[in-house]
Formats: C-alpha cells, sequence, structure tokens
C-alpha cells in the first residue's frame, strides 16, 4: 500500500550503525507497549546521531500507524540539517517557515516540519492550523522554548531528543513533560566502539575574578567581555593556539561578537589566516566561510553560538573554548563539533581557556544522566558547588601541559587533605604536611631536570598546583589569614630553590 509522503529509502542515505538500529529499535518498541501514551526522551552524545535516528522512528511510525507526525526544531540550520536527513530516510515532510502562513495542501502529508517559533505564532492565531498530529518530535528538547507549545498537542505522544537532558530553565525541569528516559551509549563508549574521536582536553589558568552570573545561570557577556577582550588574554589564545593547535583545522568559540572579531583582527595582524563568523552575517557569507573551512586544511573560524548546533564539519581538529560557561549542554555543544570520526582522524584536541573542564569535567567523563534527569536540583547543586570550590582555589586538576614538562614521572597524586589529618590525629604539627608536600615537589623536579637552572621552568610550572596545596591547608585550618597563606607561599619557594640549588649542579 502506498503511503502519503513515504518513498523507498534511497540506496544514498547514510548506513546506519548497529548501536543506532539497536536504539531505533528500542524506541519504538516503547512506542508500541506506551499504553498510557506517556512523553519519552532519548539520551545520546553529540554526534552520535539523534537525527538520523529520529528520521528512521518518524519512517517507521507513519509506516505503521499511517497517523500524522510533526517535528520541531529551534533554529533553522537545524530545520535544514533535518529536512535533508528526512529525505534520505524517504520522507517527504511538508515544511513550516516564517514564509508558511497557510496549509491547504495539508491533507496530502503525514510528517511535518516546523521551527517552534514560527508553529507557535501560527496556532495563536489558529489552534486548528495543523490538526490530528499523533506523535511529535522535538529536537535539543532541552530547550524550554518548545513547551509552550506542548499544550496544542495534549493527545499526542511526545519524543524529545538531546545529548543532555537537563532543562535549560532550572525551574522547569524536564521531567515535568517527559515521564521516560531512554539513555543511549556514553561518549567513551562511543569512542571504544570506533564512532567517535578521543579528545586530549589542554587546560590553560585563567583568572576569572569578576564574572557575573545572568538570569539564564550562565555568565554574563559583558563580565566575559571585561575578561576576553582583553590583550593578555588574546596573547595566551594565540599561544595555547601556537603551542597545541597549529596547522590543524580549528573553531574557536567565544561569548560574544566582540570578542570574536577582536580575536579576528588579532590573529590577522599576526598574519595568521581565520575567519569570523556569526548570526549577523548573511547567507552567502556563512556559506563561503564554511567553504573556506572545509577546503583549507589549517582554517581557523572564530565565531559565537552559530556552530554550536546544526553545523557538521567533520574535519575540524581542534576545538579552543575561548570562553567560561556553567552550561554542560553548552560545553558539550561546543566540543562535539570536533568529536566526528573519520578514516584518518580518531583523535582531536581541546584547548579550555575558561577552567570549564575543571568546572564541568572532561568531554569524556562518565554522567548519570538518569539522575540529572530525575534530580537536576541536585547535579547542579554539586556543580555549583565544585564552582565555589574553585573559586576558593580547592579544586585543581594538574594541566596535561604541565605534566608533559614531568616525563619522567610516573605518578602526580599528591592528597595534602589526608596527610594534615594523618598528622593531627597523630597529635603532630600539621605543618609537617608542608613539608612531605615540598619533599614531593622536590623528588618530582630532581627527577625531570638535569641542573638546577633547567629547575627554574619546573617550579614556575608548579606555582599553580602549589597554591592549590597550600589553599586546601589553610582550609584545614580553623583560622588562617591572607598574610600566613603569603608567607606560607613565600617560605615553601624559598626552600624548594634552596634544596634544588643545594642537591643539581649549577648548570651542565
Amino acid at each position: 500500500m502506498r503511503i502519503a509522503g513515504i518513498t523507498e529509502r534511497p540506496e544514498s542515505a547514510k548506513q546506519l550503525y548497529p548501536y543506532q538500529e539497536e536504539y531505533i529499535t528500542r524506541i519504538f518498541h516503547q512506542l508500541e507497549e506506551n499504553g498510557k501514551r506517556e512523553n519519552i526522551i532519548f539520551q545520546l552524545p553529540t554526534g552520535g546521531g539523534k537525527t538520523v535516528i529520529f528520521s528512521e522512528i518518524s519512517r517507521k511510525y507513519i509506516e505503521q500507524f499511517q497517523k500524522k507526525i510533526l517535528i520541531l526544531t529551534h533554529r533553522i540550520e537545524l530545520l535544514k540539517q533535518t529536512a535533508t536527513a528526512l529525505e534520505e530516510a524517504g520522507i517527504h515532510c511538508k515544511l513550516i517557515t516564517s514564509e508558511v502562513d497557510d496549509i491547504p495542501d495539508q491533507k496530502e502529508y503525514l510528517c511535518f516540519l516546523a521551527m517552534v517559533e514560527t508553529l507557535n505564532n501560527r496556532l495563536k492565531d489558529d489552534e486548528a492550523y495543523l490538526d490530528d498530529i499523533d506523535f511529535v518530535i522535538v529536537d535539543e528538547a532541552h530547550y524550554n522554548s518548545f513547551r509552550k507549545i506542548f499544550h496544542y498537542f495534549r493527545n499526542a505522544v511526545i519524543l524529545g531528543v538531546t545529548a543532555t537532558p537537563l532543562s535549560s530553565n532550572q525551574n522547569l525541569p524536564l521531567a515535568q513533560n517527559y515521564k521516560k528516559l531512554i539513555i543511549g551509549d556514553s561518549i567513551k563508549e562511543l569512542i571504544a566502539k570506533g564512532y567517535l574521536s578521543d579528545a586530549t582536553t589542554y587546560t590553560y589558568d585563567v583568572h576569572l575574578g569578576g564574572l557575573k552570573v545572568g538570569i539564564d545561570g550562565d555568565y554574563t557577556v559583558s563580565s566575559l567581555d571585561r575578561i576576553y577582550m582583553h590583550f593578555d588574554m588574546h596573547d595566551k589564545l594565540l599561544q595555547a593556539y601556537k603551542e597545541k593547535a597549529k596547522g590543524k583545522k580549528t573553531l574557536i568559540f567565544n561569548s560574544s561578537v566582540a570578542t570574536s572579531k577582536s580575536v579576528e583582527k588579532f590573529f590577522l595582524d599576526q598574519g595568521i589566516p581565520i575567519k569570523h563568523l556569526d548570526s549577523t552575517n548573511n547567507k552567502q557569507d556563512r556559506k563561503d566561510v564554511l567553504r573556506w573551512l572545509k577546503e583549507t586544511p589549517d582554517a581557523i573560524v572564530t565565531s559565537v553560538g552559530i556552530l554550536t548546533t546544526g553545523f557538521d564539519e567533520p574535519t575540524v581538529e581542534c576545538i579552543i573554548l575561548n570562553r567560561a560557561t556553567r552550561s554542560l549542554t553548552l560545553y558539550h555543544q561546543m566540543i562535539g563539533r570536533g568529536s566526528r570520526k573519520l578514516p584518518n582522524k580518531n583523535k582531536f584536541t581541546i584547548i579550555d581557556l575558561g577552567n570549564n573542564a575543571r568546572r564541568l569535567g572532561l568531554w569524556q567523563d562518565f554522567i548519570d544522566w538518569h539522575d540529572v534527569f530525575v534530580n537536576p536540583e541536585k547535579f547542579l547543586e554539586h556543580l555549583y558547588e565544585r564552582e565555589i570550590q574553585m573559586e576558593k582555589g580547592l579544586l585543581y586538576d594538574l594541566p596535561d601541559t604541565v605534566k608533559e614538562l614531568f616525563p619522567n614521572t610516573q605518578n602526580f597524586d599528591f592528597d595534602m587533605e589526608k596527610n594534615y589529618y594523618t598528622l593531627y590525629n597523630k597529635g603532630k604539627k600539621t605543618l609537617e604536611a608542608i613539608d612531605i608536600s615540598s619533599e614531593n615537589h622536590f623528588e618530582r623536579i630532581r627527577e625531570n631536570a638535569t641542573n638546577y637552572l633547567d629547575s627554574l621552568a619546573l617550579i614556575d610550572a608548579l606555582q599553580d598546583e602549589i597554591k592549590y596545596r597550600l589553599n586546601v591547608y589553610i582550609s584545614c585550618l580553623s583560622k588562617a589569614s591572607k598574610n600566613y597563606f603569603n608567607y606560607l607561599f613565600e617560605t615553601y619557594n624559598e626552600k624548594l630553590h634552596a634544596k634544588l640549588k643545594a642537591t643539581l649542579p649549577f648548570s651542565e
């Protein structure tokens, strides 16, 4: 039987991976068994192929039930990307864009694809604008903008898809609208199976004092600009690029158009080809920049916002986060632009210039999405606690860029708090914990430096770790002044220098 809007799946369509077929089966089984017609949300990391998966689900739903489905997106780039994926799945859908006022040929279609804002405006004027929808698919379901339209489709089942099932509005958790979560493979699992590229993250410490949090829960653009528009930050960005990304196809993500344009000028002044892109660029400019990115092996594109969703360029080898964010979703979206796998690409580089990995964890870190979905407040509280610890200097991971300076060191672990309380419980002077820490640093430097002059650069590289250990020590005390911290810091360095100078030859 011929079904309206459905054709044979073209041979040119993307071949489904086994894990994608598995999730199509799981989700569809849930739809079939869903007697209460409860809404479902599906989580899969960026790069896992969510669009391909829900396109196939759309096809199966239409074939089996011959009922109307609606697919919602929130950006024009995603609308076009989704329309292409649906055509590849053999589904001819009706696009509802700002140019479409009426749908006189509505009966000829079983699949409708719409921008949420456009459709909301049409439905406010006429609730019967789109009738008899039985199944709604929401792309990037974590965005709160979709829920205002749900009441028009009370009789439909809604399937939300997202990489991060955490609402963009913490006061309106996703569990209010979705009753069941289906969790896909984790980032590490997709890497292990060969479907995503692995990443190496290089963190560069940035002093973020003065950042303010806006009503959306993320840092305000104005407070970010005060830091990232500064010459010192541009210079740090340039040096990080030269050290870890030179020659690699690179995307730089910024917090504002002003910062992105300033970065473009700074790089061009240094003779480094780079192009800026933002939402104000016209279609032709965007097309030209993205073609240049695709065709140029060492291209650099600096942008804000526009390339986080609805954009796919698998040849990107490096992601630079030239901003700080508190949004786990944005963090994963930015990094996901570099995670696509190619036959000659199984790794990519992340350069973090916003302490984001320390705040939100490494991109590959396991996240219990079920717990996040059920207890979003608890998860966000955990992130905020990490941020407070970081601001107090109590959260620190030795950057890979520093570890590389100590190739002969096997173990970088040291627990200042544990040493403090071991001494305290034994009735010994807790100040000895600082001596133990200093000895640990001395041994690390000694096994990697051939002479005292070489050791100076290594001491300098450890200054942030020394401050972190002393902050932990101070936090264990009932009271300690800033002057006392400064005294400990100066004394620590003086003793370390003196011991290395007495042990190592001065020079070769």
